[in-house]
């Protein structure tokens, strides 16, 4: 299968480096490049890509706001944002606009086509340094709770989980794609599929990143990002 992929930059030179990093691989597609939000808005219309990889700070339309509106109007495309600004704010906009991942841009070009692949499939990924962010200010919103409120909140629903259920969701937390989390547990991707689905639904979370977050809010997670328990 052929990942179609709608770059969004307003950089020329930038879009001509990430052509040619996403075109090496014989599964990756660049349909078409957009220099705006806006134009990105309108040519994910047209061109119904797998995959827009979305510059976030840009003339006219911000990515944040194109991201938002590229969700609503195409649910089949996945959104993945690309940014040198690894702020709280960014991050936090960016996935609450419905974008399933976010990278820097000063990563490797390997994580950029992995990232790429695992968007299309739907799977989100963050790079080390903005999951870091990411929990860390879902933490201090946590502990900012003085009436305790959100803490009972996470027993009650931590008791509705199976167990193969927490692992499951230690495991999304960990940054695991379906694939591993299958080979993880010795059970088939799409036994995986269902669970998250499930997952999603008890947490009350629309995306498979929030779910990450609770996972860690849950102390599903050690602080290198491992399920308890892991070696």
């Amino acid at each position: 299968m052929t990942v179609r992929v709608l770059l969004v930059d307003d950089q020329p030179l930038l879009r001509l480096g990430f052509r040619m990093v996403l075109e090496s691989e014989a599964d990756l597609e660049v349909v078409g490049e957009a220099s705006d939000g806006a134009q990105a808005a309108s040519m994910t219309a047209a061109l119904a890509p797998d995959v827009v990889l979305m510059d976030v700070r840009m003339p006219v339309v911000d990515g944040i706001e194109a991201t938002r509106r590229i969700v609503a109007a195409n649910p089949s495309t996945n959104v993945l944002m690309l940014t040198t600004f690894a702020e709280d704010d960014n991050v936090y906009g960016a996935l609450a606009a419905g974008a399933v991942g976010f990278l820097v841009k000063d990563g490797e070009p390997t994580e950029m086509i992995e990232a790429v692949r695992r968007a299309a499939r739907g799977e989100p990924l963050l790079a080390p340094s903005v999951l870091a962010r990411v929990v860390e200010r879902a933490q201090r919103a946590h502990l900012a709770d003085s009436q305790g409120t959100g803490r009972q909140a996470d027993r009650a629903v931590l008791a509705t989980l199976t167990a193969r259920e927490r692992e499951v969701l230690s495991l999304v937390g960990a940054g695991r794609s379906n694939a591993e989390i299958a080979k993880d547990l010795h059970v088939g991707v799409t036994t995986v599929k269902t669970h998250i689905v499930a997952l999603l639904d008890k947490l009350g979370v629309r995306k498979r990143i929030q779910a990450g977050i609770v996972a860690h809010r849950l102390g599903l997670i050690d602080d290198e990002f491992r399920p308890l328990g892991a070696d």
